[in-house]
């Protein structure tokens, strides 16, 4: 199939997820191409099957800013004449499925259209009632829909009613090949952040109020006090300032690193020994996943689709949402315990790699695409039945 993937190029998961679903896609032989406002963070590596289009900007005076929704639409409807793709994925429901609807009222021959929901694409209308409408024409209007975690498929169907067409669970995922834990001797990294032998705590994201990067801070400043540690943070945004107080505040400067946005964070996960998220809400925990992956314990939130991800008791210990003090001592738990610690970071690995295979999901995006094809192929045949 010749695939139109629609997605955010910035730093998070529905970008991680749209980019390495893309190269799945493309190793089983689909062509796949990218459109979006610039290249998304991951589409790094070379792959023959691997296209990238970016939407044009435009300097208009009418404008106050550029119309990227109608910009984007355009594009869909370029790349869609020039290369003659089956179908259009749009990672959000908000703006890509609107983009894409917009742009196959403009084909001669409309593709189907696949909606992703990620999570921002239900909250962002509890934060702006205005979005409701089009959240709920963008849903209607889609021929599928999927979600990554039955959590955030709930909450849709809660918020924007059942869907005809139901929605489709498939799940994040891991390539094992890439995420594994570094057996062996810590690596040059982790002695250099950790020289005295510290454990290493560690929280990735974006720097969002919703990712409560200062109780992550806290959390670290109550286990430090019983256990020499280092705080590993990565990412940057709109909290970076507060959390930078935060540290000053505690006196954690000199055993707090920021390391800004990373790339890739597989080296960094590799070398830590506990990962906090301790977010308000997550439709899924993608890095969480990842941090599994590398064989380290998760202390989370008991929020969203992190249930689903994160085994309590298991894979890590999940509370509730700023519970500074129960994720503190679950922390403690599993750092002053060496055989519960084994335990939780064998089955970690174990959990991740036989739930979440890249393989399982690349397979039910496959059904859902064939699904949505041979359905839109018996509509655009059903006139000439009829002559």
């Amino acid at each position: 199939m010749k695939i139109g993937m629609v997605c955010y190029p910035s730093y998070g998961g529905s970008g991680v997820v749209a980019t390495e679903l893309g190269y799945a896609l493309g190793e089983r032989g689909h062509e796949v191409h990218f459109i979006s406002s610039s290249r998304p963070f991951r589409l790094h590596r070379y792959h023959e099957q691997l296209f990238f289009h970016e939407v044009a900007d435009v300097s208009y005076p009418l404008f106050k800013t550029a119309p990227y929704t109608l910009l984007l639409a355009n594009k869909i409807v370029e790349v869609a004449n020039y290369v003659g793709l089956d179908l259009i994925h749009a990672h959000y429901a908000i703006p890509h499925s609107i983009s894409a609807y917009l742009a196959i009222q403009m084909m001669t021959k409309p593709l189907p259209l696949v909606t992703t929901l990620h999570g921002t694409d239900v909250t962002l209308v509890g934060a702006f009632e205005e979005f409701y409408q089009l959240t709920r024409l963008a849903l209607r209007v889609s021929d599928r829909i999927t979600s990554v975690s039955r959590a955030l498929a709930l909450e849709t169907e809660e918020t924007f009613g059942r869907a005809d067409q139901g929605i489709d669970v498939i799940p994040n995922f891991i390539d094992p090949k890439v995420y594994f834990p570094l057996e062996g001797l810590p690596g040059r990294c982790r002695k250099y952040f950790a020289p005295q032998g510290e454990k290493i705590l560690a929280h990735i994201s974006n720097f969002r109020e919703v990712k409560r990067v200062v109780d992550v801070v806290n959390i670290f400043a109550r286990v430090e006090k019983t256990i020499p540690c280092r705080l590993l943070l990565v990412g940057d945004g709109p909290e970076m300032s507060r959390v930078e107080r935060e540290v000053l505040k505690l006196g954690l400067e000199g055993k707090v690193q920021f390391l800004g946005k990373q790339e890739s964070v597989v080296e960094i996960l590799q070398m830590v020994d506990v990962f906090l998220l301790p977010s308000g809400q997550e439709s899924f925990g993608l890095v969480a996943l990842e941090a599994m992956a590398c064989g380290v314990p998760v202390v989370a939130s008991r929020v969203g689709g992190l249930p689903e991800v994160v085994q309590h008791g298991k894979t890590g210990y999940l509370a509730d949402v700023g519970d500074v003090q129960g994720m503190s001592e679950a922390v403690l738990r599993l750092l002053s315990d060496k055989f519960l610690y084994k335990a939780f970071s064998e089955q970690a690995v174990h959990w991740a790699r036989e739930t979440f295979p890249v393989e399982r999901a690349v397979l039910g995006y496959e059904k859902v695409y064939q699904e949505v094809c041979l359905r839109s192929n018996a509509r655009s045949r059903r006139p000439e039945a009829g002559k």
